[in-house]
């Protein structure tokens, strides 16, 4: 008896199923939820920003004054927060570890007063917040208050956003290149494939650095060394997507966009510094290629004698990892499976 089955049209539903309406659908409900994901993340980091704990350096000898005592529980006050203390024996040791960016501020005596040293560069927000909370309070206590300026912006960035930004742009243009070559660069060998990665993050580090400092004169960038950070960020994001297309194949696209955009970049210190971040953010962003990628930008602009290593091996642990997975699962990159018979272009075999 011939097979029924053989000969039933398919359901709607396996029509369905096997057009390009099944993808398309997908996506238009990927575009929506992203589209709020993506509002939401950045307005959860940005829109509110609220210290919590600031790290701030106070001396020694000034230990137990009545008017520091009445101005920092003034400040703690005003802010809703902790200034996290740290007693240092000297003005000079204390000023170290703010090149360090190891706190923000630096709190000293000065006659029947209080001195406020910020460090604006070590995080324009904070330095905001501080600023404007410490002649407020001053005046409510009646505490003369001294605020100064140890470490301030570059004058083409007096916001202290262009180090995100230009971040931002090897980030997102670093994937958007993985991206191309696997869709129109599909036969290439994964060595050939990381080979062109690292041409484009080269020249595009160059481009970006170059447009940003000799084009636009925003900031003045220690040239050799921001071209690399930039170059490394960039081969690092195209890792991570290449890392993911062949775990993910087509939709690798997604886990890119939240790993890099929605949670790396919010939470990258960049835009708004990690004390007035939300905690969670402000403890895993260093630890994201975003984050890695503004802290070493930014040591390397305005601290250059106290560059750390951290977030340097947090790139190449991120290029590593990205770039092991890329390798041993090659073979299941979508450029390297076969064409999909179909039925008007089937599959010849030998």
């Amino acid at each position: 008896m011939a097979d029924d089955t053989a000969d039933r049209a398919p359901s709607v539903w396996e029509r369905f199923k096997h057009s390009a309406y099944l993808p398309a659908t997908v996506i238009v409900l990927i575009i929506a939820a992203g589209a709020g994901l993506f509002a939401g993340s950045y307005t959860y980091a940005f829109a509110n920003p609220t210290p919590r704990q600031i790290p701030t350096a106070v001396i020694l000898g000034d230990r137990g004054t009545a008017p520091r005592t009445e101005f920092i529980n003034g400040m703690e006050k005003a802010l809703d927060a902790s200034l996290r203390l740290h007693a240092y024996p000297s003005f000079g040791a204390a000023r170290w570890v703010v090149e360090e960016q190891k706190v923000f501020a630096v709190l000293r005596m000065r006659g029947r007063g209080v001195e406020l040293d910020l460090s604006a560069a070590a995080g324009a927000t904070v330095a905001q917040v501080l600023a404007s909370a410490a002649g407020k309070v001053g005046r409510e206590v009646g505490v003369p208050v001294r605020v100064r300026d140890l470490k301030p912006l570059q004058a083409g960035d007096p916001r202290g956003l262009a180090v995100f930004y230009i971040t931002l742009a090897a980030v997102i243009i670093g994937f958007l290149g993985a991206i191309q070559l696997s869709v129109n660069a599909a036969g290439l060998e994964p060595a050939a494939r990381i080979g062109f990665m690292i041409a484009y993050a080269v020249l595009g580090g160059f481009t970006i650095a170059a447009i940003v400092d000799w084009g636009l004169g925003t900031l003045d960038l220690p040239f050799v060394e921001s071209w690399a950070i930039l170059a490394l960020t960039m081969f690092t994001s195209g890792l991570v997507f290449s890392m993911f297309n062949v775990l993910f194949g087509r939709w690798a696209l997604i886990p890119t966009w939240g790993l890099m955009v929605l949670l790396g970049n919010p939470s990258s210190g960049g835009a708004v510094s990690w004390p007035l971040l939300p905690s969670l953010l402000g403890r895993i962003g260093r630890w994201l290629p975003p984050g890695a990628s503004v802290n070493a930008q930014h040591t390397a602009i305005y601290f250059g004698d106290h560059q750390h290593a951290f977030p340097f091996l947090v790139l190449a642990g991120w290029c590593v990892l990205s770039a092991a997975i890329f390798w041993v699962w090659r073979h299941g990159h979508p450029g390297s499976r076969p064409p999909r018979a179909t039925p008007e272009h089937p599959t010849r075999t030998a």
